[in-house]
């Protein structure tokens, strides 16, 4: 009887079925020779005889290495990117120079104007006790400064709260009432018609056209100081004011954000007063511009954006200011730190002027002033000697 299927043929390319009771045939037992008859027996022939060698060989680095790069410098392009329309969005654009009547006309140079502001913003009771800050109402200027740019260096200019100047005809935004043209200090300016009016009074008085206008007000000055994790200060002597809250020995130490407006605030231990405040808040905005642009700052994400985050979104500024504007004011003030620029206040003739309505107040010296504010106009050279 035929051992193979129905129809099949006993073609020697198929394997017969073990026979029963039997064994394979010798030829398709294992290990033994056999014609190459296209039926595999469990081993892979090719090159060099047994097996087939592995593919490649020593890894390309340059080539992961050139990845590597591409897909970091991508990864940081997007991150930048991103961040960048994020930080932009969080500048408050609330100051329209569109609306400023009279503008003095542009000259060289750009002028930004720095705004340090009693606003009593997003504080709690508790924070208003702390910070000393008092609860009045509506916001008057603690400190202005000029930070003037351009071909010849870098100028910041501190033109103190007290100094008695013009004050041009407006109309009260909320009133509508028309104030005449008067006479009081600039501070006066601020508190009854905000920026815009201020930005006007500083004009007509200087002659300078500001192109930009930036403004902080003690909450936002407090939470961009603590980000940070304090800025450090060296102070030449002891200092104790109740009405800041100022209580500070001597020394070098780090100063947190209470503690930094009250150094910035605190004048009664001053001699010359207003003007030795305008001194510390120099000598304290040129520290914290040199700590928050280091690079354990800038090159530190956990920091980074905390500090972005707590100064952009309590920043006032026009509505024209860019980020990229911001950036600048912010390096150049960087740069006077680093010595290329100077520090000067207003040339003064008399710090304690006698007034009819406004108590004592602080009187430019006509000449001298006006040099300064030309050399400004023009991005000339400064060589006109301010207070310092």
């Amino acid at each position: 009887m035929n051992d193979w299927p129905q129809n099949r043929t006993n073609d020697a390319r198929a394997v017969p079925p073990t026979r029963r009771g039997g064994s394979l045939p010798p030829q398709y037992r294992p290990g033994a020779s056999h014609p190459d008859n296209g039926y595999s027996t469990g081993q892979v022939h090719g090159r060099g005889g047994r097996g087939r060698t592995p593919r490649g060989g020593a890894p390309n680095w340059g080539r992961r290495i050139k990845i590597g790069a591409i897909v970091i410098l991508g990864t940081l392009l997007v991150v930048a990117t991103v961040t960048y329309f994020w930080a932009d969005s969080q500048l408050r654009r609330e100051v329209d120079l569109g609306k400023i009547q009279d503008r003095a006309p542009s000259g060289s140079g750009t002028n930004y104007l720095i705004v340090g502001s009693d606003s009593r913003e997003g504080l709690s009771e508790q924070d208003k006790k702390e910070m000393h800050t008092g609860s009045a109402d509506g916001k008057r200027t603690d400190s202005m400064m000029i930070l003037h740019t351009g071909d010849n260096g870098t100028t910041m200019l501190s033109l103190p709260r007290d100094s008695y100047v013009t004050i041009p005809a407006f109309t009260g935004e909320k009133s509508g009432k028309h104030y005449p043209q008067s006479t009081h200090k600039l501070n006066q300016a601020f508190a009854d018609g905000g920026a815009e009016l201020l930005i006007r009074a500083i004009e007509f008085n200087t002659g300078l056209h500001i192109d930009h206008y930036a403004e902080i007000g003690f909450g936002g000055f407090r939470s961009l100081v603590d980000s940070l994790g304090g800025v450090d200060m060296c102070i030449d002597k002891p200092i104790k004011d109740r009405d800041s809250g100022a209580d500070f020995k001597a020394g070098c130490q780090t100063l947190n954000g209470t503690q930094s407006l009250a150094f910035v605030r605190q004048r009664h231990q001053e001699a010359d007063q207003d003007l030795g405040r305008m001194r510390n808040q120099q000598k304290f905005l040129n520290t914290l511009a040199k700590q928050a642009a280091s690079p354990s700052t800038i090159l530190n994400p956990f920091r980074l954006y905390p500090v972005i985050g707590s100064g952009l979104d309590t920043l006032i500024v026009d509505k024209d200011m860019g980020l990229w504007d911001l950036t600048s004011m912010f390096w150049a003030m960087k740069g006077v730190t680093g010595g290329d620029g100077q520090q000067l206040t207003v040339p003064i003739s008399n710090p304690n002027l006698p007034t009819r309505s406004d108590g004592v107040a602080v009187k430019w010296d006509p000449v001298k002033s006006k040099q300064l504010f030309d050399q400004l106009k023009k991005d000339e050279k400064v060589t006109a000697s301010g207070s310092r």
